[in-house]
């Protein structure tokens, strides 16, 4: 049976977190790929760099590196794009002959109640969630609204990573959180503004 990773997101730019958490997930799950999907009209995300742009990023980002391919199922549909659909959709194309594992954060999973379906997700997949300093997980709230998700996921081990593409976007410049072929397209396009902010606690966005 294949073994697939599926990183979803705006990836808007993809960095350094987004590669250390498909890394992470590749090796320690065993898993044959990880999916990199960019999201065609992320419903939580209203104003977004052009998909063209992420797409060329994605692109750049997993470069070089066989495990991490790119999905352009999102991209190939009309939106919303929600992942219990992306889910559905990777279920269909490889039926039974693959098991999937949906890559986040510990704070996405902190809010996967919030999501569309999450009941759906859990049934298509399992979770790979990666740990992020300061992030507490109210497991009997999330069970409660979640039933069952404690026994569908798996724990993955990796540095703490204080970076989110939302602090790109708003200025921390890019610099080594994104490979340097990012990098350069960021620069070319002039895609965001650069001024020094401190790095906070966050999570992968």
């Amino acid at each position: 049976m294949e073994r697939i990773g599926v990183l979803g997101g705006s990836f808007d730019p993809p960095h350094r977190g987004h590669l250390a958490l498909a890394g992470a997930a590749w090796q320690q799950l065993r898993l044959d790929k990880v999916l990199w999907a960019p999201a065609g009209q992320p419903p939580h995300k209203r104003e977004q760099t052009p998909i063209h742009h992420r797409l060329a990023m994605t692109q750049l980002a997993i470069a070089g590196r066989p495990p991490f391919i790119l999905c352009r199922l999102d991209l190939e549909r009309p939106g919303p794009h929600y992942t219990a659909d992306l889910l559905d959709l990777l279920r269909a194309q490889y039926g039974r002959r693959a098991a999937f594992w949906f890559l986040l954060g510990a704070d996405s999973l902190r809010d996967l109640a919030g999501w569309h379906a999450p009941e759906r997700i859990l049934s298509a997949c399992r979770l790979a969630v990666y740990p992020r300093p300061g992030v507490q997980v109210d497991w009997k709230s999330l069970e409660q609204l979640v039933p069952g998700v404690a026994n569908r996921l798996d724990w993955l081990e990796g540095p703490a990573i204080k970076l989110s593409s939302s602090l790109i976007r708003q200025g921390l410049p890019p610099g080594k959180q994104v490979p340097p072929a990012v990098r350069r397209y960021i620069q070319t396009h002039q895609l965001y503004p650069t001024r020094k902010i401190n790095l906070p606690e966050t999570g992968i966005n």
